[in-house]
């Protein structure tokens, strides 16, 4: 099997956005953790297989699918989230459609997304076709789907409770998520 390539942790571009919540959505507003976006932390030609394995060496998070982004807003209330693009390049909306203060990147294939539990995110536009991310959580934990919709608020205050990463889940013992 194909090992990952990663770009090195000091030549690492990579965005952090705190967004308001809005409405019923919380975004960063409960742990103030940022959306991290790391742009290119994967080299081009690095396979979903490599990825998956190099996720499972460094041993932070447990990769659990691949697929596309769902093009309905939602969030997470039990765990945090890594996206790591695999394939295509999509415009991604962070923090709810109507949020002025919603975040909507570019991504493309190794571009990695750390979005911690409470943040809306969404699908708006698949550029090329073949848009795919492999989804992983911190060990131990899953995910489930919220809205922002009226009943949601016990499992919104949950997210209070939840731990931050103790290690990066791309670059082990260093990296974006330890610097929040």
């Amino acid at each position: 099997m194909a090992k990952a390539a990663l770009t090195p942790l000091k030549d690492l571009r990579f965005s952090s956005h705190q967004i308001p919540a809005f409405g019923r959505i919380p975004n960063t507003s409960i742990q103030k953790k940022p959306l991290i976006v790391y742009h290119s932390a994967f080299h081009l030609d690095t396979s979903a297989s490599a990825v998956e394995s190099h996720l499972t060496a460094v041993s932070v998070v447990d990769p659990q699918w691949r697929y596309t982004m769902y093009s309905t807003s939602h969030f997470h209330s039990t765990t945090h989230e890594v996206l790591v693009i695999v394939s295509g390049k999509a415009t991604l909306c962070f923090g709810g459609e109507s949020n002025p203060k919603r975040v909507e990147p570019v991504v493309g294939k190794g571009d990695v997304i750390v979005v911690p539990a409470g943040v809306a995110h969404r699908l708006m536009d698949d550029m090329d076709g073949d848009f795919s991310m492999v989804g992983s959580y911190p060990k131990g934990k899953s995910w489930d789907m919220s809205y922002g919709r009226e009943g949601e608020d016990e499992k919104v205050r949950g997210i209070e409770h939840l731990s931050w990463f103790s290690r990066d889940p791309i670059y082990g013992d260093e990296g974006p998520v330890l610097q929040v």
